[in-house]
């Protein structure tokens, strides 16, 4: 089996400009896929010092694996952007993989929905973090997967969270969210079967990347990066759930969710 089993194929990954979406693309990009680097905003990077901007951030992508990048703005909570992000991405050929990333508990205006839990949260940020992650991933999703139908062809892999399991006092909007999506991908798996496109699902714990770093206090003993799995995930970690699902090894799977948590949330999938 080659080192680049994906060269010649074409990705789309949402929020790919920072964190762990960097971390999708670059794991994409080094298994020879080109790659439709998307961010809501040009200087998403910069926020949590994690680069400059998203055209510099694919920019660095490409000349790092050797591979086709193209940078892509826009809301994928509104489906006219939604059609043109999709449509971009294919300016560099058929796309064969989804990442969908975009999301997060943050507003869309920017900081953290507060207080975030199942009575209190003010009704703007009830909108705001569904549309995030639940709204954005079914249009994105239906965008893409029409195309993947007709080729009878393509991996569809959305991110969910460890959050999605069990309750949780706060960041209870969040996590409906996340398990919203997560068996929103499920019920699309069952519908694309026939047509030979898979669709799976990462459900990511505390995963380091700069933003969470940035927006609460971490122990520091949790930043051990080996000889415990009690500790914060390591970005790279996730991301080989990435090349799992859409690489050679995914070719027969479909409708899974694979918790990267070090074993934190262990409950019954």
């Amino acid at each position: 089996m080659t080192d680049r089993p994906l060269t010649g194929q074409v990705a789309l990954v949402t929020g790919a400009g920072r964190g762990l979406g960097r971390a999708f693309a670059e794991t994409l990009a080094s298994l020879g896929c080109d790659i439709a680097v998307h961010g809501m905003r040009e200087n998403g990077p910069s926020e949590y010092g994690e680069g400059t901007t998203l055209t510099d951030t694919a920019a660095q992508i490409a000349a790092e694996h050797n591979v086709r990048t193209t940078p892509v703005l826009g809301d994928l909570t509104q489906m006219d952007q939604v059609e043109r992000v999709v449509a971009q991405a294919e300016s560099l050929g058929t796309l064969h993989i989804l990442v969908h990333n975009a999301g997060g508990d943050i507003a869309a205006a920017g900081g953290k929905p507060d207080p975030n839990d199942a009575i209190m949260v003010k009704q703007e940020d009830v909108r705001s973090v569904i549309d995030r992650n639940l709204i954005s991933t079914i249009f994105v999703c239906q965008v893409v997967a029409r195309g993947m139908m007709e080729r009878r062809s393509g991996r569809i892999v959305t991110i969910g969270s460890i959050a999605a399991y069990g309750g949780r006092t706060n960041g209870a909007i969040y996590a409906t969210a996340k398990a919203g999506a997560i068996h929103y991908t499920r019920c699309l798996a069952a519908q694309l079967r026939p047509f030979n496109v898979t669709a799976n699902s990462i459900a990511p714990g505390d995963t380091r990347t700069g933003r969470f770093l940035n927006t609460r206090a971490v122990d520091p003993t949790r930043l051990a990066t080996e000889g415990t799995l009690e500790r914060i995930a390591l970005v790279d970690e996730v991301a080989r759930a990435v090349a799992l699902f859409a690489g050679p090894m995914g070719e027969f799977v479909t409708g899974q969710v694979l918790r990267v948590d070090g074993g934190t949330q262990l409950m019954p999938a």
